[in-house]
């Protein structure tokens, strides 16, 4: 017992020594192993906020330090909010000690720095929440998160950072808000475009591509200007795969394999009714893939598929099922669940954006594939080579991909596969003006193909 009191008095000691060090060093500008990350200070005292900082002479790792140990007033809170856009929320402003954290923080990786559109919506606070607690990225790896919005939308905003905060996320080192993608989109590592115009009534599936064209246009020439050169792009915002492309062109400096439209949605519900059908549990399903456009005209591929290792079509052999009700339950299984609720998928498409990632940082698994919305230039299946379109990919888990060759493409596949293309490509006629081709129009396939959440 004395030798475990004794043990605990020496390390008080130390740790009043390194206390009045501190504040030796603050006085003086230093502070060595200081750095500005936001949240987790287990043993350190935090300073003042940035706004109620004195500035220190800058030496070389030297950080901002306060002469003024009391707490900040109530009114110095409040300007640190009302002053946070694009320059960290509240508790993500502060700078803290982290001298003490270093050998528990080793395993840590280099902070990623993700932008999210639309951040205040209902996919972005589904999403989000996942970001920061690890599930995304995993559990040694710290984020910070630029949330873009509207000026109205800046007080929801606002209501997220908040919430963000007392769930003291320990990865979550930084916290922005923004209405000016300028700002939100500087040097981030992943731009999850999340944010799009919804369909009002009476509007044309036209006049919505043009209107949404026009958001990605100015937000593809912004991550061209000041996103790290391997910014990694995922289109939700519908329709995804043509704001997708959109995007991608009015970015010449970035790598267009680098940017993807969401259709991982498409695939787990796809791997879903799959295993229903087969009396199997869902990860009992491989090798789907999502063909072509984010709209009721995609194709899921059983044709490819496997369930328990086995082609799907040996283990479910009615073939009518297959093209006759497994293939339009995933076309509209979104405008079912609007019907069932009134809502749109918000929880499954955050969730399935969270797989998309994973999905290109994670090695794929052998001899399996996943699906996304790519440019298909130098595709091998026969498609126009300047679409995104949702084809098999694999990754070695470094946020590349390869598209997977030589999967079976039958009559039937091939007639829905030349559908989907039809399609995009009448799409990319509407957005022409966008995308730097001349002579374009509008002429749209018959009949309304736009997926529920659109409308």
């Amino acid at each position: 017992m004395a030798a475990v009191v004794a043990k605990a008095q020496a390390c008080l000691v130390a740790a009043r020594g390194r206390v009045e060090q501190r504040e030796a060093d603050c006085q003086t500008g230093g502070l060595p192993g200081a750095r500005r990350v936001g949240l987790n200070r287990p043993l350190g005292r935090s300073l003042a906020p940035a706004a109620a900082l004195k500035r220190a002479p800058r030496r070389s790792g030297a950080a901002r330090c306060s002469a003024a140990p009391q707490a900040p007033s109530a009114a110095a809170e409040v300007s640190e909010r009302e002053g946070a856009s694009g320059k960290g929320f509240g508790v993500f402003r502060l700078t803290y000690d982290l001298k003490e954290e270093e050998s528990a923080r080793r395993k840590w990786s280099k902070t990623i720095r993700v932008a999210v559109s639309g951040a205040a919506g209902m996919i972005s606070n589904h999403f989000l929440f996942k970001l920061a607690s690890g599930e995304v990225f995993g559990p040694n790896q710290p984020v910070a998160i630029n949330m873009l919005g509207s000026e109205r939308s800046k007080e929801a905003l606002e209501g997220v950072a908040m919430e963000l905060e007392d769930s003291l996320f320990p990865l979550l080192r930084e916290v922005t808000i923004s209405i000016d993608a300028r700002d939100a989109f500087k040097d981030v590592d992943w731009a999850l475009l999340i944010g799009a115009k919804p369909r009002g009534p009476g509007m044309e599936r036209a006049d919505l591509l043009d209107i949404n064209g026009q958001i990605f246009a100015e937000q593809g020439r912004t991550l061209n200007d000041v996103a790290n050169p391997n910014v990694k792009v995922i289109v939700v915002g519908n329709p995804c795969n043509t704001n997708a492309l959109i995007c991608l062109k009015n970015a010449p400096k970035l790598n267009p394999k680098n940017f993807h439209a969401l259709t991982k949605l498409d695939e787990n519900r796809a791997k879903c009714q799959l295993a229903l059908k087969a009396g199997v549990f869902y990860d009992k399903i491989s090798n789907m893939t999502i063909w072509g456009n984010h709209s009721t005209t995609m194709v899921p591929d059983f044709v490819n598929a496997r369930i328990l290792g086995f082609p799907a079509t040996d283990v479910i052999r009615d073939r009518k099922w297959l093209e006759e009700q497994f293939t339009p339950q995933v076309q509209t299984r979104g405008g079912a669940l609007i019907k069932k609720w009134g809502r749109s998928s918000a929880a499954s498409t955050a969730v399935s954006l969270v797989d998309a990632i994973r999905a290109l940082t994670t090695p794929t698994a052998p001899g399996d594939w996943f699906s996304s919305g790519v440019y298909t230039k130098g595709n091998t299946y026969g498609i126009d080579d300047d679409l995104i379109f949702s084809l098999p990919c694999r990754s070695k888990g470094d946020g590349d991909y390869e598209v997977v060759p030589g999967l079976i493409v039958d009559e039937y596949l091939r007639a829905r596969i030349q559908k989907t293309e039809d399609e995009l490509l009448a799409e990319k006629k509407c957005v022409s003006h966008l995308i730097g081709l001349e002579n374009g129009y509008c002429d749209l396939p018959e009949g309304d193909t736009m997926l529920p959440g659109e409308q």
